[in-house]
């Protein structure tokens, strides 16, 4: 068998040059998930159906000219792994509760997978996410917990933090996740991997449910990449964007290839949280060390660091009611809320109590939140914030607390990244230093509207300065 490339983008171009076949690239990696079963990253691993698309394609590449073989698909061939959230063909779908269970094969791909599975990715299973997507670890009642690869006693985040553990732990090249107040960026920053959450709409298939809730609030779900670089990230976001032929070089990728004609940004630092007036937040040494580094870098590279003064008001409170409130419309039958974690059963109960009118309201008054934040943002190019404002906790650190102590230690380690969500812009994690316990810590770096490139470019600078 052939060596696999260690980054993503070479085994991409081996693939598609026929140095390697799908075959023997489905073979390796699921021989991976099997041998780091223990890190928890997959709920289900689909070794058939993969292994059956992975000689079709190789069908497919055999019989292609020289000059047709510049129309393969992007990703020909690439192993991924999808959220326990999505639905996948032939792969059952838990989102992460006991509640869905006995569970039966998808007979449809969600508009994201559809358009991976269109761009030449193979799907080798589902990883684990908490319950609903719902939290900041990816730990429920249904599979083993996700572990993290830096240390399997932590939690690697949530809520793509089996999708982060996979890909940090060698099980996947890359892999997509969602991110709906932070769910890229924490598992990402937690595993010491690159996350772009890209801004509301940059993403045709997260328009698929509108750019607000069944409440009014602004959509905070998007879709986005998990990657060892920013050049891997680029090329995964690019094929989720839609662009389907390795031929036609995607903007992302063509960005980060050209990281340098990025100069003299003005880049706001701040290290002020909206949750700061509600729950006591602190950084640590190591946190506070990444963002000193990242802020040297960042100058010695040329752009002009600036402080902030921003403030959020009654943010924290507006935003746990909006992030909670489609809970309300889940219906269950008594049998099965028993069966729910703590955590979603009592707040789905607040929602229910709080009534429809009170969670419209809540839902308007995010979007003042949101454009206050942009407007603040928005007198600098890029916003540089701490990533996590801790090293990620012990598994069942969350849920060894009652529900609201378990939320709010959320907010507090992770005090950085709902904010984005709200105000719908892109941001990137990128991890800056390894600790002395070989852990990773690093950034955030907040954009402008359509500001993707930009910030896979700054990543790209940060990471080889």
């Amino acid at each position: 068998m052939s060596a696999i490339p260690d980054s993503a983008t070479d085994l991409a171009a081996a693939l598609r040059a026929g140095e390697i076949t799908a075959y023997e690239t489905a073979e390796h990696f699921l021989g991976q998930i099997e041998a780091h079963a223990d890190l928890g990253a997959f709920v289900s691993v689909s070794a058939d159906l993969a292994l059956d698309a992975a000689a079709k394609a190789d069908a497919r590449r055999a019989h292609l000219t020289r000059e047709q073989r510049t129309t393969l698909p992007i990703l020909h061939g690439m192993p991924i792994a999808h959220k326990d959230l999505s639905a996948v063909i032939g792969s059952p779908t838990s989102r992460g509760s006991a509640t869905t269970t006995p569970l039966s094969p998808s007979r449809i791909d969600s508009p994201g997978v559809s358009v991976l599975r269109n761009a030449g990715a193979i799907s080798l299973g589902k990883t684990q996410v908490p319950e609903y997507g719902l939290t900041a670890y990816s730990e429920n009642r249904i599979a083993p917990a996700a572990r993290n690869p830096l240390n399997p006693s932590l939690t690697p985040g949530g809520s793509s933090g089996g999708s982060a553990a996979a890909v940090a732990g060698g099980l996947l090249p890359f892999a997509p996740g969602s991110d709906g107040g932070g769910s890229i960026r924490i598992p990402a920053l937690a595993c010491g991997l690159v996350g772009l959450k890209p801004g509301r709409g940059a993403m045709p298939s997260d328009l698929a449910n509108g750019m607000r809730d069944e409440f009014g609030a602004p959509q905070l779900t998007v879709t986005g990449p998990l990657a060892h670089t920013p050049t891997d990230a680029a090329l995964l976001g690019d094929a989720m964007r839609g662009v389907s032929r390795a031929t036609a070089e995607g903007a992302w990728s063509l960005a980060v290839r050209r990281a340098g004609d990025l100069t003299g940004a003005r880049i706001g630092v701040s290290t002020r949280s909206p949750f700061a007036d509600t729950y006591a937040i602190s950084l640590s040494s190591d946190a506070k060390l990444a963002l000193d580094i990242a802020v040297h870098n960042l100058e010695g590279l040329g752009h002009l660091l600036e402080d902030t003064d921003f403030h959020y008001g009654d943010y924290a409170e507006t935003f746990s009611k909006v992030w909670t409130s489609g809970l309300s419309l889940l219906d269950f039958t008594p049998e099965e809320e028993t069966l729910l974690m703590p955590l979603t059963r009592l707040f789905r109960e607040r929602a229910i109590a709080r009534g429809e009118t009170s969670n419209r309201a809540a839902a308007a008054h995010l979007h003042t939140h949101a454009q206050h934040m942009r407007e603040q943002w928005g007198q600098t190019d890029f916003v540089l914030t701490p990533g996590l404002a801790m090293s990620p906790p012990a598994i069942r650190a969350f849920t060894d607390l009652s529900p609201d102590a378990d939320y709010e230690l959320q907010c507090q380690w992770a005090p950085y990244t709902s904010m984005v969500n709200v105000a719908g812009l892109p941001a990137i994690a990128v991890p800056i230093l390894q600790t002395r316990d070989g852990l990773s810590m690093g950034v955030q770096i907040i954009g402008r509207e359509g500001s993707e490139s930009r910030l896979l470019q700054l990543a790209e600078q940060l990471l080889h300065s």
